[in-house]
């Protein structure tokens, strides 16, 4: 049975001033009018009930969870005490959601990642959850991503060069995973035609994931493993006890890289994590004088620019080259080339 855990407790550091601590890149509307996570339920609820969507978050934005998705059942929102990067997250969250669920496939996913067909990426996630529920129970499957340029921001995974003109109809052994390469090597991968993105989506049975963890991750496991039960009044407070002690460790390093059963299928449909502004270009159509905008914008003989505001309204006049960001309590703007530099400012302010 099929599970999605939903990883919803980043801070989206690189679209402040939009994003801040108090609600960060994942309950905005950047692309779409829905937020990124409204849109990332709505992409798995093709294949699953609402009471198979799990979401792991902070205790600040439980509310903003239950008031973007209000149909989610309260128990599906599981509370990470601090963050401790993706490893003991997806530990923790593995336990929990074994007291409900005892046998789960779970799909891990992130909450800010842009999808453009939702169909086929369901589909992909069926495929590995087939292989591991009848060819192998003990593989972990990722969802790798096709290039389409020399991208020095992501990982990467490597698949045997044998496979690389076949079409892959089902999970295929990695050969390994590759840290985020500079531009020549990120070019050389594109060439070569058998490195996919590493996107973070990957899919297990849980009794494997918690196998992995006790074998891999023997602190955290030991401290983890024996949480109360989820109903149990005591168990808030004994996990913030426990979680500080965990090792602050991403699943990559701790799981992932270690394994020797971590299979791959190249997924058929586009994905972008919108890391950063810049990467909003790539999904707004500019007019005709090459001015980007999303919100209430208006123009006027300006070219070149980039605008990014919600309901109060925006007006260029004679202008070229500029970038503007509009948020709720912040104005930035800037030369177009330094936009890829603004998260940078955060750290002067007290936001």
């Amino acid at each position: 049975m099929l599970c999605s855990l939903i990883m919803a407790g980043g801070k989206g550091e690189r679209f402040w001033p939009e994003s801040t601590s108090k609600k960060p890149k994942q309950f905005l509307s950047l692309i779409d009018e829905k937020t990124m996570i409204q849109m990332t339920v709505e992409r798995v609820r093709k294949i699953l009930s609402i009471d198979k969507i799990f979401v792991v978050t902070a205790e600040r934005y439980k509310w903003i969870v239950s008031e973007q998705i209000p149909d989610l059942p309260e128990e599906n929102i599981i509370i990470e005490p601090m963050g401790m990067n993706t490893a003991p997250c997806i530990l923790l969250s593995t336990l929990y959601i074994r007291q409900i669920f005892e046998d789960a496939t779970i799909a891990v996913l992130s909450s800010d990642a842009l999808i453009d067909d939702s169909d086929a990426f369901c589909k992909n996630l069926q495929l590995a959850e087939k292989f591991i529920e009848k060819e192998d129970k003990d593989a972990i499957v990722t969802i790798g991503i096709q290039p389409s340029r020399p991208e020095i921001g992501y990982g990467y995974i490597k698949y045997p060069v044998s496979e690389k003109n076949k079409l892959i109809k089902k999970p295929i052994k990695i050969e390994k995973f590759v840290e985020k390469p500079n531009l020549d090597k990120a070019k050389e991968y594109l060439e070569a035609g058998n490195y996919l993105w590493n996107a973070g989506i990957f899919v297990f049975n849980l009794e494997t994931m918690l196998k992995e963890f006790e074998k891999k991750c023997k602190d955290t496991y030991r401290i983890l493993k024996d949480l109360p039960k989820i109903d149990n009044p005591k168990y808030m407070d004994n996990l913030k006890e426990r979680y500080s002690l965990c090792e602050s460790i991403s699943i990559d390093y701790a799981i992932m890289e270690k394994s020797k059963s971590v299979y791959v299928i190249p997924g058929d449909f586009k994905w972008d994590d919108i890391g950063t502004w810049d990467a909003l270009r790539r999904y707004i159509d500019p007019d005709e004088d090459k001015n980007y905008t999303k919100g209430n914008v208006d123009i006027y003989d300006s070219k070149n620019n980039i605008v990014y505001t919600g309901s109060k309204k925006v007006i260029l006049l004679g202008i070229e080259n500029i970038f503007c960001i509009n948020s709720e309590d912040t104005i930035i703007i800037g030369d177009k080339e330094k936009l890829s530099e603004v998260h940078e400012l955060r750290k002067k302010y007290d936001f």
